[in-house]
């Protein structure tokens, strides 16, 4: 009897045994399929920025300006002039608001008429501030 108690109890130590090595084998998949995700998405940005960096050719222009730069900034000062032309309806449509919320005593209206009034200057004004920020990226005319 005493025999059969020790090997069961040995069968039990050598079970608990396996199934402590099985959680440590399942967490390690886990962290292994967590690191493979983490390998692979830098390896993925690697190889943009190597390609990206492979492919990149300096640009050798003349300095008068060619047809094509011209064509490109008379493109870039219609898409300017039809954004202006939006910031200026927007700026009117708040000014609007901020009449009628007078009218209403609506505090709300009134600060969203602001706000759309802001924001339709800033859009009116959006090539200059480009400028201010990047100077020399948008050719003035």
């Amino acid at each position: 009897m005493c025999l059969k108690y020790k090997a069961l109890k040995k069968l039990k130590t050598n079970n608990e045994k396996e199934s402590e090595n099985m959680k440590k084998h399942e967490i390690t998949n886990l962290e292994r399929d967590r690191r493979r995700k983490i390998l692979r998405g830098y390896m993925v940005s690697a190889v943009t920025v190597a390609t990206v960096a492979v492919f990149m050719v300096p640009v050798l222009a003349t300095e008068n300006p060619s047809d094509a730069e011209t064509a490109i900034n008379n493109m870039s000062d219609i898409i300017f002039g039809i954004i202006k032309s939006i910031g200026v309806i927007l700026a009117g449509w708040g000014l609007v608001q901020v009449g009628m919320s007078f009218q209403s005593h609506d505090p709300s209206q009134r600060s969203q008429g602001f706000l759309c009034l802001a924001g339709g200057l800033i859009i009116v004004f959006a090539k200059s501030i480009l400028q201010a920020i990047a100077p020399g990226a948008f050719p003035t005319t």
